[in-house]
């Protein structure tokens, strides 16, 4: 265990955390040369389009200390030492700090990454407190020295008014060009300290992560704590109470390498006989049914994660009601491998049957989407997103955040009054350097609906924005109904803030009258709170020259094909499309 050491990388979105990955690997000899590419362990199509990690994915690196000194000193024998360093690679966008938290739990140290040029940004601090809270070993690593735009000892005293214990100075590196990444790898060998456990003791495995194989079952990303697992070993999932078969247990490097057993201390996998995706859950135990049956008192399970909590909800509809089976076990299968995901049978009138879906934000329902329509080949309709209001004996009350923004001096104002305008409260502020941290509360109706691109706008683009659930607070609220030819659709009806339903009613109907087809009559389109119509538009019927074919003669005979018309129009409209 002494040889081994576990680490993830924070940092904030676009700082370079992916390409640091690369760079550790290339180093390392992980990947061949042949093989190698940028963004190696972003594995998932949309990873690469988007430039962003969304899934946390391990990789274990093999590193031999070639330098001299007091961090590679030579064993008994007067080898260099090798070290086993695992790896895990997680996410940098506030929407899936829920993949950084499960990461952190994994593992003994962190390199926090900054980019030289935007300095450190909320997301980072964010998960510098998680971090902290995990008792875990920082390195700080500058990155991006090589761009003109640099500033490293702007950085730097960033970094010393934190106030916080590093376990050493900053590293200075360019992850593009190599350049220092081997200090990188020395520090992790010196200050990251090795796993501690108990190798006797009954086995026991945290399972942070876990995907479902089509061919081969359920697969567990685990961190093995005490004892080993050995291929071929009967397995029990403590608190879901299955019991299973390790097939197969080995490393994850960039792939999976089968091993007789992996042993305390270590990070891997573990592929199970398991067909259902519920049965390995994220934050279960796995321990080995033998010791179990000893008795439960010895085996105690592990603590496992927080449930996350969803912050956006919308509904997901399928657009042929033939393909509802698929979409529910699509659904089921995602949720495996993202714990976050929340989900509950729903019906509309206009749509069908559905699920009511809870996401951790807008790109999360983004990425969703986009997987289960490229990876169950699904046609979907997703209705507006709204946050969860709660039914209290004194009104309704709705979620709130407490947000923390990171922005230049000169902007300071501009951000107060945004802030102001989206119903938030201003709390204390912190200098940084040359910035300033803004601590605010904010509902989060507001912070998901376009408050990021205004924060963009407001602050030329140098805000930065991170928040974590806070409480719930009163709100008056009202129910908005959307009519079309006068008839209420359910999918689109929602509960609104009593100051914001009139802007949102019109919004509606003008976007409404966009994408609703014409039709041979008149469509009206009406946004309605309790029998009052606050916004209506109209879409203009097709009209036929009925009159075409006259050519000449009594002007009655046109004033009567025009009114025959009129009576035919009234007649469909009753029916409607």
């Amino acid at each position: 265990m002494s040889s081994i050491r576990n680490f993830c990388i924070i940092a904030h979105i676009d700082h370079g955390k992916s390409t640091l990955a690369d760079c550790l690997l290339d180093l390392t000899g992980s990947v061949e040369k042949r093989k190698m590419q940028s963004q190696v362990l972003d594995t998932m199509e949309l990873e690469r389009e988007h430039g962003i990690t969304i899934k946390l994915q391990p990789a274990r690196m093999t590193y031999t200390q070639i330098h001299t000194g007091d961090i590679g000193k030579k064993n008994n024998i007067g080898e260099e030492p090798v070290y086993s360093l695992n790896l895990i690679d997680t996410p940098g966008h506030v929407d899936f700090s829920y993949e950084v938290s499960r990461s952190l739990a994994a593992v003994e140290g962190a390199l926090m990454v900054v980019d030289a040029s935007q300095g450190v940004q909320a997301q980072t601090l964010a998960t510098l407190h998680v971090a902290q809270s995990h008792n875990l070993t920082i390195i700080p690593v500058i990155n991006k020295i090589d761009l003109p735009a640099a500033d490293t000892q702007k950085v730097i005293n960033e970094l010393d008014g934190l106030n916080i214990k590093f376990a050493c100075a900053p590293i200075l590196i360019s992850a593009k060009t190599g350049e220092n990444v081997t200090q990188v790898l020395d520090a992790i060998v010196k200050y990251i300290p090795a796993p501690k456990g108990n190798a006797l003791a009954p086995a026991r495995a945290l399972i942070f992560d876990s995907y479902f194989d089509s061919y081969r079952g359920v697969i567990a990303y685990v961190r093995v704590i005490d004892g080993s697992i050995r291929a071929g070993s009967s397995i029990r999932m403590i608190q879901a109470q299955k019991d299973t078969q390790a097939l197969e247990v080995g490393a994850v490097c960039v792939g999976l390498k089968a091993q007789e057993s992996i042993e305390n201390g270590q990070i891997g996998y573990i592929v199970t006989s398991l067909k259902d995706v519920a049965s390995a859950r994220v934050g279960d135990t796995i321990t080995l049914t033998s010791e179990w049956g000893k008795g439960k008192e010895q085996v105690t399970a592990l603590t496992g994660y927080c449930e996350p909590q969803a912050m956006v909800y919308a509904g997901l509809f399928t657009a042929s009601g033939e393909d509802y089976k698929n979409l529910r076990e699509a659904i089921g299968k995602l949720k495996l491998n993202d714990a976050s995901l929340q989900y509950e049978p729903a019906t509309s009138a206009a749509f069908g049957f559905g699920f009511r879906v809870g996401f951790l934000g807008l790109l999360h329902l983004e990425i969703i989407k986009e997987r289960l329509e490229r990876e169950y080949n699904l046609d979907l309709v997703v209705t507006t997103p709204t946050v969860a209001y709660q039914k209290a004996e004194e009104g309704w009350l709705e979620p709130w955040v407490e947000a923390e923004i990171i922005t230049n001096q000169d902007t300071l104002g501009s951000v107060m009054q945004l802030v102001t305008k989206k119903r938030g409260t201003l709390g204390d502020v912190d200098y940084l350097g040359d910035r300033v941290v803004l601590s605010c509360a904010l509902p989060l109706a507001e912070v998901i609906v376009e408050f990021y691109d205004q924060l963009k706008a407001v602050t030329s683009g140098y805000g930065s924005l991170s928040y974590v659930m806070g409480e719930y607070r009163p709100v008056d609220l009202v129910e908005l109904d959307i009519l079309v030819a006068e008839e209420k659709v359910d999918a689109l009806a929602r509960k609104l803030p009593r100051q914001q339903v009139e802007s949102v009613a019109r919004r509606i109907v003008e976007r409404l009258k966009e994408v609703v087809p014409r039709q041979a009559f008149e469509v009206k389109l009406q946004a309605v709170v309790g029998g009052k119509v606050l916004a209506a538009e109209r879409i203009a019927p097709y009209r036929k020259d009925v009159t075409a074919k006259l050519y000449g003669g009594d002007v009655t005979r046109k004033r009567k094909l025009l009114e025959k018309q009129k009576k035919g129009k009234k007649k469909m409209a009753c029916y409607g499309p």
